[in-house]
């Protein structure tokens, strides 16, 4: 009987893999100067980090979806996850560079907006992306796909002070404790609450 050789750098099975949020702003200014001119690179950053939508969920987007859109107008989409129908608003930031990148290639409404050379990109080729661009800028940690809807959630609650309940609600999550957990709430955070003096 021949040994099994696993890969060292695979999860053992049903271990859980966290990844990071970007948490400062001046790195995802950088990763956004590095992309300037990569239109489908930049609209992928920038719509996965000012939507809280799930990779796939993002990569699922069509071209006729985004086409035509003004700030704060929306595009509605079946969650894979869930298979609920959502509504997301887009901000002016977000329908800027899916203009540039329509601009950018040709084509039809029912093109992938996220495409490679093979097709529509894939969440594993997402993860790669994002992990590129993070160690492009020297950004310390572990980042990949989900990285960019953490940043999302994280900045939210960090940089523009949403409270939880508002973004249990955006998350879909059941409790205030898991999305703690999900906008990885350090410890150190927790323990300054306590220096706190009344």
């Amino acid at each position: 009987m021949e040994a099994i050789i696993r890969n060292p750098n695979h999860p053992k099975k049903g271990s859980v893999i966290r990844v990071d949020p970007i948490r400062n702003m001046k790195d995802i200014k950088s990763i956004r100067k590095l992309l300037a001119d990569q239109p489908r690179n930049l609209a992928l950053f920038i719509l996965g980090t000012n939507t809280n939508l799930r990779a796939s969920d993002m990569l699922g987007i069509k071209a006729g979806q985004v086409r035509g859109l003004k700030p704060m107008d929306e595009i509605e989409l079946r969650e894979r996850k869930t298979g609920k129908l959502r509504r997301i608003p887009l901000n002016k930031t977000v329908v800027e560079a899916t203009n540039t990148l329509l601009a950018a290639f040709p084509y039809h409404d029912e093109d992938s907006l996220f495409r490679g050379q093979r097709g529509p990109l894939t969440v594993p080729s997402l993860t790669r992306l994002v992990k590129s661009w993070c160690k492009a800028i020297n950004l310390q940690g572990n980042f990949g796909s989900h990285s960019l809807r953490k940043t999302w959630g994280y900045h939210q609650r960090v940089t523009f002070g949403r409270s939880l309940p508002e973004l249990m609600v955006c998350f879909n999550h059941s409790h205030q404790k898991q999305t703690l957990d999900y906008l990885c709430t350090q410890p150190e955070e927790i323990r300054s609450i306590y220096a706190n003096e009344i």
